[in-house]
């Protein structure tokens, strides 16, 4: 069975991975060390500079911090937040008047999925998707060391509170111990029937619970592994916590929308708290013991009398799930980080929001720049818009607003700039000012989500294809809707407009590859059968070519006019998810789902370079106007610059 669950994909057939994606260096901190137990760190560049933090080789700037993938932490003086990202843990500076990033930590190659601060507050740890748990020096910022030993991606890390263990949950479904300290590795965890998602210490530190996706909490001795007790629950087990007298024991789960209390010593379940009306995906207790802080995919944070379980109070805000809640150790500030692309900081007894960390996005879905090169816009599965300015070079975010009601899937400007049209999953299109950001139209007509959208070339026509196996045309001035074609047998996932305007190409999941005359309304030819799903298509600039890749990892050159494939362009070791020619025509690159960006010399079909430096699908690629830089989108969430001339 498939599952995906809060970004996070468990196992299921290859084929069907491929339906559930397509719908969705070690460095150091340049810090000073002030002489008090725990080191304050000073930011090494203004807050604004951190685009430009540990970049990957080749790139410029990064747009954006990635999406929240992890939970968020604070260090044990409770002056800095710690916050795990789709490319790295930011670190920040939660003092008054004094809020600010300070540092992007990065080397893990997929996403950071949990993070602690050991007891002392010199130690960071990160657990990844990679299967790694990377330990940093927090005064410095140093890599000290890496954890490797899970069979598969970690998504749970704790100290044990005398800090001497880490315990670490993973996919692998089972629970490794290690010295904090050398790395080595004590011990092993066996006994859950799927992945482990969370790990809470006991108090004293004699006791360790475990929650899995198998709807158990597990308690093992700490000292010995030895299996003690099971807990079992409704549903998958999110997050757990005792409570700081260690009398309890509360579990968050994402079946039945409730947290569960058990008597820590017997197992007994005391009672359950109801009231969000989605998933609950954090749980955790304020310092004195009295107040449950909860939260959840309803996007609001829930607070709980840890005595009676009465509501006591809802914190709103935010317009995203919750993915992680928690204290400041003198408990008079609640964190929350949520899925809407922002951690929050609380006055827990008042309910008032303190200050907000902005600038995180979910999946970067579609690129584009306008015509002048003068704004780039972005698309990301929150429905949202954002342009930003490219001729300063500080990429300034001069407009952002929510265009639909679903996922946007892809945008596209008109030829002479004046409109942007965006495609969703919501089955509409829909037209916009792009200076302004009003709203011009909707196009209405498709029946199923829209995956594509295309102006062509001599601005007259816009074309649309969707899930519901047809490619329209509409009248881009009136938005009157001029064809239908029909073909496919499956999704329409990519579109081109030949440089004449007079063909249009369209790819399908269905392995095929059409063209269309679109003065005409007809069908043309069909390529011959690809061997695997097609997921983009585009025509050279001089119409000559036409470039489509897909499921078979390749890029393939077509012959326009005849059909006659004319080369094949390999190395990429994953899905390609997109694809573009530079507006010279001279280079073509590739975006792949194997993290990378590949760019091949058109002329003699020569491999010049690879871009690394996402931890998700390159989703979106495009060239700027003047060719010199290449800008690719991803599935992390962020935008990635290089310089390529």
């Amino acid at each position: 069975m498939v599952q995906f669950c809060y970004g996070r994909y468990v196992s299921c057939p290859e084929s069907c991975q491929k339906v559930l994606t397509f719908e969705m260096k070690t460095t150091h901190l340049y810090l000073i060390t002030l002489f008090i137990p725990f080191a304050v760190l000073l930011p090494r560049a203004p807050a604004q500079d951190y685009t430009a933090w540990n970049l990957p080789d080749g790139a410029t700037a990064r747009l954006g911090k990635g999406k929240i993938t992890g939970n968020i932490a604070f260090s044990p003086d409770g002056t800095r937040l710690a916050v795990g990202s789709a490319i790295g843990i930011w670190i920040y500076d939660v003092r008054p008047a004094k809020e600010k990033e300070l540092d992007l930590l990065t080397g893990h190659t997929d996403s950071v999925s949990s993070v602690a601060f050991s007891p002392d507050g010199t130690t960071l740890a990160s657990a990844s998707w990679d299967g790694t748990v990377r330990l940093w020096d927090v005064v410095t910022g140093q890599h000290k060391i890496t954890l490797s030993g899970h069979a598969d991606g970690v998504y749970s890390v704790a100290y044990s509170p005398d800090g001497n263990t880490l315990a670490t949950g993973s996919r692998d479904k089972t629970v490794r111990l290690w010295d904090a300290q050398t790395g080595e590795h004590k011990n092993t965890l066996s006994g859950h029937t799927d992945l482990v998602d969370a790990i809470a210490y006991s108090p004293d530190g004699d006791t360790i619970a475990t929650g899995s996706w198998d709807f158990t909490v597990q308690l093992w001795n700490a000292h010995t592994g030895e299996h003690k007790n099971t807990l079992r629950h409704a549903g998958y087990i999110h997050a757990l916590v005792y409570s700081p007298d260690g009398e309890t024991i509360a579990a968050a789960s994402g079946a039945d929308q409730a947290i569960w209390l058990w008597d820590a010593h017997t197992g007994k379940h005391m009672t359950t708290l109801i009231g969000h009306t989605n998933s609950v995906h954090t749980v955790v207790y304020s310092p004195d013991g009295k107040t449950l802080a909860t939260g959840s995919r309803d996007n609001t944070v829930r607070l709980w009398d840890s005595q009676t379980g009465e509501h006591k109070g809802t914190l709103k805000g935010h317009i995203g799930g919750i993915r992680s809640v928690v204290y400041s150790p003198d408990g008079k500030t609640l964190a929350t980080g949520s899925d809407d692309g922002t951690v929050q900081l609380w006055d827990p007894q008042t309910g008032e929001r303190k200050t907000a960390f902005s600038g995180y996005t979910r999946w970067i879905t579609a690129i584009a720049y306008s015509p002048d090169g003068k704004t780039l816009a972005s698309s990301n599965a929150n429905g949202t818009i954002q342009c930003r300015e490219t001729h300063t070079g500080a990429y300034k975010i001069t407009r952002v607003w929510r265009t639909h009601t679903n996922f946007v899937s892809s945008i596209a400007y008109s030829s002479d700039g004046e409109m942007l049209a965006t495609g969703s999953h919501d089955k509409t299109v829909r037209l916009w000012d792009p200076k302004t950001g009003k709203h011009i139209t909707t196009l209405r007509g498709h029946t199923g989500p829209i995956y594509t959208v295309v102006y062509s070339a001599d601005g007259k026509t816009l074309a649309t294809g969707s899930r519901d196996e047809t490619v329209r045309l509409w009248d881009a001035q009136t938005g009157q809707q001029k064809a239908t074609f029909e073909g496919h047998t499956n999704f329409v996932t990519s579109l081109a407009f030949s440089p004449n305007s007079k063909t249009l190409a369209s790819a399908s999941w269905d392995r095929m590859v059409r063209l269309w005359d679109t003065q005409a309304g007809k069908h043309i030819t069909t390529f011959p059968e690809h061997k695997e799903p097609v997921k983009s298509v585009v025509y050279a600039p001089d119409g000559k070519t036409i470039a489509t890749g897909g499921f078979d990892n390749i890029v393939q050159l077509w012959d326009a006019n005849t059909g006659k494939r004319i080369a094949t362009l390999s190395g990429h070791t994953g899905y390609i998810a997109s694809i573009a020619y530079s507006h010279d025509g001279t280079l073509i690159a590739a975006g792949s789902a194997d993290k990378t960006v590949r760019i091949w010399d058109v002329r003699t079909k020569t491999h010049l370079v690879t871009f690394s430096g996402h931890t998700e699908i390159v989703a979106s690629i495009a060239f700027s106007p003047d060719d010199t830089t290449l800008v690719t989108g991803s599935v992390d969430g962020t935008i990635l610059l290089w310089k390529i001339r």
